[in-house]
């Protein structure tokens, strides 16, 4: 696929091979940007920002509402995308792309209620009879730098909050999977979104983050990702707004009067679902020492019930690590490639989001 910067879909001698996570064939190709690319795409979303700022709320609803429905109509294509370039089993692939839906119908509504506030202000001296009153008025340029493990649920966390508030938006995808970032562009597009309202650049962290995080022209930069990366962004961001969603570390309690059942579904559930690779996944399972010979003997029962495999076929359960380098160093290595577990917070130095 292209990448589209300045209102058009771009190619480049330099590209990324887009691999299955399973076995390691090729998917698809995505041009490599660089800090040019980026300066492109920056100039065309502050043209962007100036059309979506004087967008009437009521467009930019039908915008996003129209888009939300051919989204809808591509969820099964979308979902084998997700499922290809990311590795989860197709029936969470399916899940996400009919979460996307979601929330960009929530976007679209949201778009229809964004105002301001009166504030008395008689409180203080001399104030009687007086009224302070704010409006919110769109940031400009947003940046949305995102994760591998949601390509298409996260991206839209970002992207259609910032359209709905009338604000111009710069996708960078993390770079193991920009493939449904692209596909959510054309969809934008097609639904109506102005050319210069959305740019979805692809390529390394390494070479992007840093001309994105340090660009005056963004007023703001939303990123999911590791703690590492996000402290980085936020050394370099200036003056401007961020919002950082940098991973958790999510315990289980597990008391005694439980129901131990469903505790231990609930467990696996959040456990292993993506192989893990979910920032509240559980990470850590606290339980009373009372009942903890049963939990786990029914822990180790359904854990033993997960069926590792080829992602796209039907009856297995968890599909493989994004990267080798994700797997722990005492798990054997998968002929394919892949290990059965890891954790989503693969921590890097360089900006980019492809934690």
């Amino acid at each position: 696929m292209k990448m589209y910067v300045g209102g058009e879909w771009v190619d480049k001698p330099e590209k990324a091979v887009v691999r299955n996570k399973y076995d390691g064939t090729e998917i698809d190709t995505v041009p490599l940007a660089d800090a040019e690319d980026v300066d492109r795409a920056v100039a065309s979303a502050v043209r962007g920002a100036e059309v979506m700022r004087k967008m009437p709320a009521y467009d930019r609803y039908q915008i996003l509402r129209r888009a939300a429905d051919l989204l809808a109509q591509r969820q099964e294509e979308l979902g084998r995308t997700i499922t290809l370039e990311e590795g989860k089993v197709l029936s969470e692939g399916l899940l996400e792309a009919s979460r996307a839906v979601e929330t960009l119908a929530g976007s679209a509504e949201e778009a229809k209620r964004i105002h301001g506030e009166t504030v008395p202000l008689d409180a203080a001296p001399g104030a009687a009879n007086k009224v302070g009153f704010t409006l919110r008025v769109p940031c400009g340029v947003v940046a949305a730098i995102t994760p591998f493990n949601f390509p298409l649920n996260l991206v839209m966390h970002k992207v259609g909050p910032a359209l709905a508030a009338g604000n111009a938006v710069i996708v960078k995808p993390a770079s193991d999977t920009p493939l449904s970032a692209l596909k959510l562009t054309e969809v934008l597009l097609e639904a109506g979104l102005p050319a210069e309202a959305v740019q979805c650049v692809t390529g390394p962290g390494a070479k992007l983050g840093d001309p994105i995080s340090t660009d005056p022209r963004i007023r703001k930069i939303s990123f999911t990702g590791s703690l590492d990366v996000g402290e980085q962004i936020c050394k370099l961001a200036g003056v401007k707004k961020v919002t950082m969603e940098l991973g958790s570390n999510c315990p289980v309690i597990v008391m005694r009067d439980a129901d131990l059942d469903e505790a231990v579904r609930a467990t696996v559930i959040t456990g292993y679902a993506n192989a893990g690779q979910v920032c509240l996944s559980a990470q850590r399972i606290l339980v009373d020492s009372q009942v903890y010979g049963d939990y786990l003997e029914l822990l180790k029962r359904k854990v033993e019930d997960i069926v590792a495999g080829d992602p796209l076929k039907p009856g297995v359960t968890m599909g493989p690590l994004i990267r080798e380098s994700g797997r722990h160093p005492r798990e054997p290595v998968d002929p394919r490639g892949a290990g059965r577990r890891g954790s989503a917070d693969h921590r890097r130095r360089s900006p980019g989001g492809d934690a």
